[in-house]
C-alpha cells in the first residue's frame, strides 16, 4: 500500500514538472483541494503554537514581576472563560474571538475550545505552587517540548507510533531535545535534563489531549521538586 502512495506521488509529480498538469487544473482539481487543506490546517497548527511557545517568556516575566504575572494570568485565564461562554451563545468579542476561531482544531468546532483554558492554568498551577527553578523547568517543557513536538510531528511526522493517538517519531523527538536542552540551562545537570526530557516526551505520547497542558509542567515540576529537591 504505501508503494502504491509512492508510486502515485511520483507520477503525480512528474505529470506536474511535465507540464502535463498545469497549477490550474492542479488547484481547482482533488489534489488542490487536499493541498488548501493541508496548508489551512499546518496555518492553523502554526498559530496554535506560537501561542503555546509564548509561553516560555512566562518565567522571566515571574523572575521580575512575580506578583503582578500571577495576576495577570489570572486574568486573562477569566476574561478568555467568559469570551468563550458568550461565544457559544452567539455573542462574539472582538478580536479575541476571532483568534479563538482562528486556532481552534476541527474537533473544537461548535465547542468550547478548551486548549487555551488547560494552558493558562497549567503556567499558573506551576508558578503558583513550585519554586522558580521547577516551575521554570515545568513551563519551559509545556512551551517548548510540547509546543516543538506538535509542529515537528505536523510537518515531519509520517511515521506514527502505536497506540498513541496520532503522536509521531519526529514529535517525540523535538520535545526530547526541547525538554533536554531548556532543563540543562536551568540546572547546568546533563543526568537531570537527560531524565526530565524522557518524563517529559513520556507524558507528551499520552493520548491526553487538551489536558497535557496541565499534567506536563505540574508533574515535571514535582518531579524536579521531589526526586531532585530543586
Amino acid at each position: 500500500m504505501i508503494f502504491q502512495e509512492r508510486y502515485k506521488m511520483r507520477k503525480f509529480l512528474r505529470s506536474l514538472l511535465s507540464g502535463e498538469i498545469t497549477a490550474d487544473s492542479f488547484l481547482s482539481g482533488r489534489a488542490g483541494i487536499w493541498y488548501r487543506k493541508y496548508a489551512n490546517d499546518l496555518w492553523k497548527e502554526f498559530f496554535r503554537k506560537s501561542i503555546h511557545l509564548c509561553t516560555a517568556f512566562v518565567p522571566f516575566f515571574l523572575s521580575k514581576f512575580y506578583y503582578l504575572t500571577v495576576v495577570l494570568l489570572f486574568i486573562v485565564l477569566v476574561v478568555y472563560i467568559i469570551s468563550e461562554l458568550l461565544r457559544m451563545r452567539g455573542k462574539q468579542i472582538p478580536l479575541l474571538s476571532s483568534v479563538t476561531a482562528a486556532a481552534a482544531r476541527k474537533r473544537d468546532e461548535n465547542r468550547f475550545v478548551l486548549g487555551p483554558v488547560t494552558l493558562c492554568s497549567g503556567v499558573l498551577l506551576t508558578a503558583l505552587f513550585f519554586p522558580p527553578v521547577p516551575a521554570k523547568i515545568g513551563i519551559y517543557a509545556l512551551a517548548l517540548g510540547d509546543g516543538l513536538a506538535s509542529l515537528c510531528g505536523k510537518i515531519w511526522g509520517k511515521r506514527k507510533i502505536p497506540f498513541t493517538g496520532g503522536k509521531s517519531y519526529a514529535g517525540s523527538l523535538a520535545c526530547f531535545l526541547a525538554v533536554f536542552v531548556s532543563s540543562f540551562l536551568c540546572t547546568f545537570s546533563f543526568k537531570i535534563g537527560l531524565i526530565v526530557a524522557l518524563c517529559g516526551m513520556i507524558i507528551e505520547l499520552l493520548p491526553l489531549k487538551d489536558f497535557d497542558n496541565v499534567l506536563i509542567p505540574l508533574l515535571l515540576a514535582a518531579f524536579c521538586r521531589f526526586v531532585f529537591c530543586l
